[in-house]
Order: structure tokens, then sequence, then C-alpha cells
């Protein structure tokens, strides 16, 4: 039988950590699959410093983005460049991550290109297109063309069920994310804690962890936001604020210049993936706006503050994991202060994760080596 050739195609760093259990669990079949890992590099730096951590590297690295690019100018580009790749070698199927412009490009090249999409992650929804902006639509238009959905949670698999999406393709299977965090090994864990040693930061009881980046918060809302990280900051002497910041400038410059000064708030280049892990395994709480933050901070019982108005992550929510409190100054320091002004122990929560059990990847492979009758 001849192998199957599948592109996996990424170009963030969420997308390599939620990709590489897949590839990893692909490349066990190697009789069966030759697995052909693409980055776009949306995010050069943080995908391929992330990528390296799982033992992997790109086969096809796409260079695409310029700075200050509009996100037409962006589609354009990674258009254009994955055309090339499809044209230069036989795919059987594509494989894609979540709700990115490379994620949509993936999928749209695939789809022109009459090849079979796979989707991990698919089903998520806010219905709210410009929250977040543009992952919303970006994920919608990525299920009008895939052949498989991975579905994290039933939640999920009734969004696509409600969008005429065939049940039959359609598989429930947990979320990847989950299965990356068990990759973590008790040396890496030390490295990490040798990493915030050597920066003099002290990781205890009291460390609050911080990130905010999206791009509908940029503007007035990342002002609110960093005003009620100064007066927790201010008000919390004796916890230690860490935040990676983001590197685009409409974040960055905003929080060096108004919290760069604080003795106990910690600002820090983007992290690998384990360090930042292990920030969350240690917080007493987490303020974000990520997606990933919201699905695996429950792994490790720390409450979690979603500076988001809409979230495609309602089971955290449900579950009682996390809580939405958008860019509201006032929300974002009231509840903030519940946390802060009692112990790590007394605010942990006790939920099991409800987004996986670290076994997605495998499922997924199975399911794929039944897609091709093998």
């Amino acid at each position: 039988m001849n192998k199957k050739n599948i592109l996996v195609v990424f170009g963030t760093r969420p997308e390599v950590i939620k990709l590489a259990p897949v590839i990893l669990a692909l490349k066990k079949y190697a009789d069966k699959y030759n697995v052909i890992v693409c980055n776009t590099e949306q995010q050069k730096e943080l995908s391929n410093q992330t990528l390296a951590y799982f033992g992997l590297k790109a086969d096809i690295n796409l260079d695409v983005m310029r700075p200050n690019q509009s996100l037409l100018e962006v589609q354009t580009r990674i258009l254009n460049a994955l055309n090339q790749v499809y044209l230069e070698n036989k795919v059987d199927a594509t494989i894609v991550q979540g709700d990115t412009m490379t994620v949509l490009c993936g999928a749209l090249a695939s789809f022109y290109n009459k090849i079979p999409v796979f989707h991990v992650e698919a089903g998520l929804r806010s219905y709210d297109i410009y929250e977040p902006f543009p992952e919303e639509i970006m994920r919608q238009m990525t299920s009008r063309v895939a052949e498989l959905h991975f579905a994290p949670t039933e939640k999920n698999r009734q969004a696509l069920l409600m969008e005429n999406i065939d049940d039959k393709k359609i598989h429930v299977v947990g979320n990847t994310v989950i299965d990356a965090l068990f990759c973590l090994s008790n040396h890496t864990m030390q490295m990490a804690a040798d990493f915030y040693a050597s920066q003099e930061i002290k990781i205890d009881d009291k460390l609050v962890l911080v990130t905010a980046h999206r791009r509908e918060n940029h503007g007035e809302r990342i002002d609110r936001i960093i005003e009620a990280i100064k007066y927790l900051a201010e008000k919390y002497i004796d916890h230690t604020f860490v935040i990676p910041v983001h590197p685009n400038p409409n974040v960055k410059n905003k929080i060096h210049e108004r919290l760069g000064n604080y003795f106990n708030v910690k600002l820090l280049q983007p992290l690998d993936y384990p360090y930042l892990v292990y920030l969350m395994k240690n917080a007493k709480l987490i303020l974000t706006d990520s997606g990933g933050i919201q699905e695996e901070a429950p792994s490790f019982g720390c409450p979690t503050l979603v500076m988001r108005y809409e979230t495609e992550r309602q089971e955290g929510i449900d579950a009682g994991v996390s809580v939405l409190v958008g860019a509201d100054y006032n929300k974002i320091v009231s509840l903030s202060e519940k946390i802060l002004s009692n112990t790590r122990d007394n605010t942990r929560l006790k939920a099991s994760n409800p987004y996986g059990d670290g076994t997605s990847a495998d499922k997924i492979s199975k399911i794929i080596n039944k897609f091709f009758g093998i």
C-alpha cells in the first residue's frame, strides 16, 4: 500500500502546541503516513521555538509575515505560498487546527485542490463575528470545507450539527492541548524553575499570571486592562504579577510604559511553552484573553478571569473554572480581589478539566486510519 501524504499546516505557537501531539501520533504509523510539516511562520520565532521543544521541525517554512501587513495582505501571502506547496507536493489530506489566518488559508488552498481537510478543534463558536475578530469567521468558514471535524466537546459537536454538518463527519475527541501538557517531563519543569530563579522572579503561592494580546482588546480596552492591573499591583504589593508581553506594538508599548516601573510586575518576552505552563501550574490567579490558557488552566485548578466579552470555550464557564470579565475594570478588580485576598489553597478549583483527558491525538490518528481504510 502506498503511504498517504498528510500535510499539517500551522503558523502560530498555539497551533504548534495543539498539533504537535497529532503529528507525533501520526508519525508512529510510519508505514502508513508521510507527514509533511508546513509552518507558514505567522508567528515565526514563537512557532519554531515551540516546535523544537516537541523534538520536531518544519519540512517547509513559508516566511509570510511582513511589518504592518493588513489582514488582506497576510491572507494573500499565505494563499500564494501554499499554492506553491500544493503544486510541488502530492497531498492526500490537510490538517489544520483552530481559527487563525493560517487555518483558513490552509483549508481554502486544500479545498481548491479538492483535497480533504481535517479540522482539529472544530465547532468552537461565539456567534459574534467581531468577538473574537477575525477568528470567529475563520473557524466558521473552515467548517464549510472540512471533511473531518475533530470537536473537543459535545457542545462543539452540537454547534456543528446546528450548521448542518453531517454527524458522520464529526468526532468528539477532547482537546489536544491537554495531550501537550502531559508531554512535559520533570526535567523540563526543573528547567523552567531554574529560568525564573535566574530572572530573580519569585514563584510562590502569591503569583498572578497576566496575558493580554487579542486584536479586539487593542485601543481603549487594553487601557482599562492595564489600569486594573496597576490597581491590583499597588494594592497587593506582596504578590508578583508576571506578564509575558506580546510583541504587537499596540500592546507592548502601552504595557511597558505604564507597568514597567512596578517592582512586583515582571515584564517578560514571550515565553517558551513549558515556561508558560510552569506559571499556570503555580499561579494563584490567571488574567487572560487567551483561548489556549482557558483550556489549560483547569488542569491545574487555577481560577481564571477571561478578559473577553464572548468566549467560544463556554464549557469552562459552565464548569465554574473560569469567569468572563471582558475589559471591564470593575469586574477585573473586584473578582481579582476576592481571590488575591484569600490564600492560594483556599481558592484552588476542584472541578475536572472539561476539555480533555490527554488521549485526543491517539483518537484522532485512529479516526484518520479509518477514513483512509487502513
